[in-house]
């Protein structure tokens, strides 16, 4: 029986440190779930109402981190699973996604509440929901800095400008939190100071449309992802002039699709008079960032057929 192991490979095409991520991740679900039940408790005790509100506030977020904890659980659940076909590195990006959806919503909550109290404009007690603002504002900056952090670092290790949606999803959402809380303040301190009670909804719309862009922003680069839609022109060029380049081989097709946050699977079909063992592309194409899964098609062409390709380049 021939030994094929040695050209089996695996197909998880998780992107690396996905486990730190995951870890991240739980913390600040952890961070953000006390910090709940404690604006929640001191609401009912003290009876303020800002509190209260600012405590089921943050539990919509628990609510929204734990589908990126999820999605990470998924894939690496999944990873050996042979019902995907390459693996389950879309499933940070689908998780990027519905998380996004979330993020989309809260814009259009926080955008209608905003315009509603503009309207009809209500009674603030400044200085209790200032208390709260400071609290939502410092947890939020510690857990934007756990998931911002290892974001960066992932990025400067890679070199790469492809982001793991998962976990950009899940910074998302606290950053917009930490974005409200700053203008909250803002326009708290503007009521107390001059009675400017309007400026509060103003800094809601403001802040509703700012998530709502980055909400945009997630929505369009993971959905690209998911569709197999990404430009992938600098890859195209460099396997072209790689393999065409001193040879009477040329690229007669070639699909490129993403199917984990750093990685890429190629099919590339060649027409040539002098056609060379599979492995001699491939070792060709080593060099190609993120090429992680190659399959190449060799055929071999006659002058009568491909008049065109000349046998001395």
């Amino acid at each position: 029986m021939h030994e094929i192991k040695n050209w089996q490979h695996s197909h998880d095409y998780s992107i690396d440190g996905q486990r730190q991520s995951e870890q991240r991740t739980h913390w600040v679900i952890g961070l953000t779930a006390i910090t709940m039940v404690v604006e929640v408790i001191a609401g009912m005790m003290t009876g303020s109402m800002a509190l209260l509100a600012d405590g089921w506030h943050m539990a919509t977020h628990v609510g929204a981190l734990s589908i990126t904890a999820f999605a990470y659980y998924v894939a690496r659940r999944y990873a050996a699973d042979p019902r995907f076909t390459f693996g389950t590195g879309k499933v940070a990006t689908l998780g990027g996604y519905t998380s996004a959806v979330a993020l989309g919503l809260v814009a259009l909550v926080m955008l209608a509440e905003s315009l509603l109290r503009l309207v009809n404009p209500e009674a603030v007690q400044f200085q209790q929901a200032m208390i709260v603002a400071w609290i939502g504002l410092g947890v939020n900056l510690a857990s934007a800095w756990l998931l911002g952090h290892h974001s960066h670092d992932q990025h400067h290790h890679h070199g790469h400008r492809h982001q793991d949606h998962n976990l950009q999803a899940a910074y998302l959402h606290v950053l917009a939190d930490a974005l409200t809380s700053v203008l909250a303040i803002f326009a708290l301190w503007t009521g107390a100071s001059f009675g400017w009670i309007w400026m509060d909804p103003l800094m809601g719309i403001v802040g509703s449309l700012v998530i709502g862009r980055w909400a945009y922003g997630l929505l369009r680069d993971s959905g690209w992802v998911l569709l197999d839609a990404e430009e992938h022109d600098e890859v195209r060029k460099q396997i072209r002039s790689l393999v065409e380049s001193g040879t009477d081989t040329r690229v007669a097709d070639l699909h490129i699709w993403r199917v984990g946050p750093h990685s890429l699977a190629c099919i590339l079909s060649l027409v040539t008079h002098t056609p060379q063992p599979v492995s001699v592309y491939k070792k060709m194409l080593a060099q190609v960032l993120e090429l992680d899964h190659l399959t190449v098609e060799i055929n071999q062409c006659t002058p009568d057929l491909c008049p065109d390709i000349g046998a001395d380049g």
